[in-house]
């Protein structure tokens, strides 16, 4: 008896690690191809990467040197200006429907958010042309952040109503019995408590819009010049990547790999920086 009870042990600890091992494989083949594109996009760019890159406008035309200043910042305009254009209404779309969306206009915005985001980036970018460049007669930063912030939208309302279904509904009817007006506990109790993971969710969407060429081609389209006006056209990193990769030039192809490597890193250092910050919101 005793014999059987041991092989018995055996067996399942045999399986626990075969689990175990299975579960580490597949974790590491998932790194894998992570660690190789970022170590070679690392490789390739960070020859070219120097003080200049960041500070310098593009050379002319066929001449070394310059750099992407101007698409850097132009960057951080244009995702500024989409975040404020997809994340009220994607965290309030989200926290409705989580709340309030079992009906019949639930399934619809949710069929909608979720067609919306699988329409090619270049559809969207179509779209805002035609009702905002082709109206104003002219391409403009704002035209760009709308593009990308309507990409933002389908992400963050999923994801928002996701992580506050998981919030407990004994916080939010506890809120409410203390007497609590109901938009206070929506904000400061469950909003508060999904806040960690509704971030998430606003980072995977804030990292596909940073890679987005297509809808900047038809809206901002692109600048050699430094540029802070939302009504004008502006340099974007993924457009002067592209417009670097295109290019014969040997000294413009290292530059696109080494706006690759600086695209990466801020994507990384925004969601470390943040990420520590919105964890100390929540718990703290």
């Amino acid at each position: 008896m005793e014999n059987n009870w041991t092989q018995e042990v055996r067996k399942r600890k045999l399986i626990e690690k075969i689990f175990l091992g299975t579960v580490l494989s597949g974790t590491l083949i998932a790194i894998v191809p992570l660690v190789l594109v970022l170590g070679y996009v690392f490789i390739k760019g960070f020859s070219a990467l120097d003080f200049n890159f960041f500070t310098q406008l593009p050379a002319p035309v066929g001449e070394p040197g310059g750099g992407m200043g101007n698409a850097i910042v132009g960057t951080f305009i244009i995702v500024g200006l989409s975040c404020l254009v997809g994340l009220p209404i994607g965290i309030f779309g989200g926290i409705w429907l989580a709340l309030y969306g079992q009906g019949k206009r639930g399934f619809f915005i949710r069929y909608a958010a979720d067609v919306l985001s699988s329409i090619p980036s270049i559809v969207i970018g179509i779209f805002a042309y035609v009702l905002l460049v082709a109206t104003l007669k002219h391409f403009s930063a704002l035209a760009g952040g709308f593009a990308l912030g309507v990409i933002m939208i389908p992400t963050v309302t999923r994801t928002t109503e996701e992580l506050v279904k998981m919030v407990p509904r004994t916080l939010y009817e506890a809120g409410l019995a203390l007497g609590i007006p109901e938009w206070k506990v929506i904000l400061k109790i469950v909003f508060r408590t999904a806040w960690a993971g509704i971030f998430t969710g606003i980072m995977l969407s804030v990292a596909r819009i940073m890679g987005e060429t297509a809808p900047l081609l038809f809206t901002a389209f692109n600048s050699m010049y430094w540029n802070f006006r939302i009504d004008e056209p502006m340099a974007s990193m993924t457009v002067q990547i592209y417009n670097y990769a295109i290019s014969p030039f040997a000294d413009w192809n290292a530059k696109a790999w080494a706006g690759s490597l600086t695209l990466v890193m801020i994507v990384l250092g925004i969601t470390i920086v943040v990420r520590k910050f919105s964890r100390r919101v929540s718990y703290g």
